[in-house]
């Protein structure tokens, strides 16, 4: 077996693919930064206990463990920045007005994940930290459209959902965790036989609701006005349907060439979040490109209640999704010891010029660059010439 292969579903980023991914991962923090995100860098590595504090069974599956040999304690490698800033928040920034974070880093996949062919990813994200009213949902939605547009993504499915719906349905019922997984795996593959089977245990109206949980998607108008008909009245059913309600008319109203719709079965995250939740996705991939929401009890569980809500996307996928970059145009020049040369050289590199010296006249091999132009003495100056 060959030494240097790599782990299955672990990939090399090749020299012009991660040129485009930096510039992209620049443009977004860029745009992040108009919005007044402040960038944090969590450690890729923490105590697993921390990692995994008020995040789901999911999460747990996905992060690689290791003991750390100093303390003799578990350490997991992150499978999701999230969680990360939002401690940061909680503990270390410890603010009481707004914040807004933003972060790019590595995560790694124990598992791969599905519709996915890597267990690496680049994730990307921004959140927002004391605001619990629906605008910071929409600011979130908003940054989230303006980012995939830097990608040149403009055509987006914005598919939109509520943890609340399902909090009120379920109002008042003594459900352990696992019944509460059995009955997310059935909402989400709206496995209605099933679903029927096992809200037997529940009262008429919380099975009647369920039920129709798994017809309620489509169109945003349209699944709005059928959900106040066929779920039960309750003051967080309201709240959810009354905040999807606001969101879908202000994201309507941006110039983003965006798509609606609702789906009020789609619950993946639902032990994790808490209030709207979105996914997005683009032509070409099967996939949501990036998923958000809010998640207010992650604050909580690290002892401090805090509103938050945010997105993240995972920028390798993106930029593979952009148009292709064009080859940067670049000078050849030779590999001299020439004090004019050196002032010329240094000269084009202020002005943003790439200048490749050739060295012992061997040939300069590149994906990213066209060597187009040439540095060439002539009399005591230097003067660049077409090839």
């Amino acid at each position: 077996m060959n030494r240097w292969l790599l782990p299955e579903d672990i990939a090399d980023v090749l020299p012009a693919e991660a040129r485009k991914v930096e510039s992209l991962r620049r443009a977004i923090l860029d745009l992040y930064q108009t919005y007044g995100y402040e960038l944090v860098a969590p450690p890729i590595l923490e105590f697993l206990d921390s990692l995994l504090t008020g995040t789901g069974s999911d999460l747990n599956l996905q992060t690689f463990k290791l003991v750390d040999q100093l303390s003799g304690r578990t350490l997991g490698l992150r499978a999701d920045m999230t969680p990360q800033v939002a401690r940061i928040d909680a503990h270390l920034l410890n603010r009481q007005g707004v914040t807004r974070l933003c972060y790019a880093g590595s995560i790694a996949h124990a598992r791969t994940p599905v519709g996915s062919s890597a267990r690496e990813e680049l994730q990307i994200g921004a959140e927002i930290y004391g605001c619990a009213g629906w605008e910071a949902d929409f600011e979130a939605v908003t940054l989230l459209l303006q980012t995939l547009a830097l990608a040149d993504l403009n055509k987006v499915y914005l598919d939109l959902s509520h943890a609340g719906v399902l909090e009120g349905i379920l109002d008042g019922q003594n459900l352990d965790k696992s019944d509460v997984e059995t009955l997310y795996g059935l909402l989400q593959s709206k496995d209605r036989p099933r679903l029927a089977i096992w809200a037997k245990a529940l009262p008429a109206k919380s099975a009647e609701a369920l039920m129709a949980l798994t017809e309620l998607n489509g169109p945003c108008t349209q699944v709005l006005v059928s959900a106040k008909n066929a779920l039960p009245k309750h003051p967080l059913i309201d709240d959810a349907l009354a905040q999807l309600e606001m969101l879908v008319a202000a994201t309507a109203a941006l110039p983003n060439n965006v798509e609606l719709s609702i789906d009020l079965a789609d619950l993946r995250g639902y032990q994790y979040h808490s209030g709207v939740m979105f996914a997005a996705y683009v032509d070409k991939l099967p996939q949501p490109i990036a998923r958000g929401g809010r998640y207010d009890h992650v604050g909580q569980a690290f002892g401090r209640p805090r509103p938050a809500t945010g997105f993240s996307m995972d920028l390798l996928t993106l930029a593979n999704l952009a148009p292709a970059a064009q080859r940067k145009p670049a000078i050849l020049a030779p590999w001299i010891i020439d004090a004019s040369l050196a002032s010329k050289l240094a000269e084009l590199r202020q002005a943003g010029e790439v200048v490749i010296q050739e060295m012992n006249g061997d040939a300069v091999e590149t994906a990213e660059y066209l060597c187009d132009r040439e540095l060439v003495k002539q009399g005591s100056s230097w003067e660049i010439k077409k090839k």
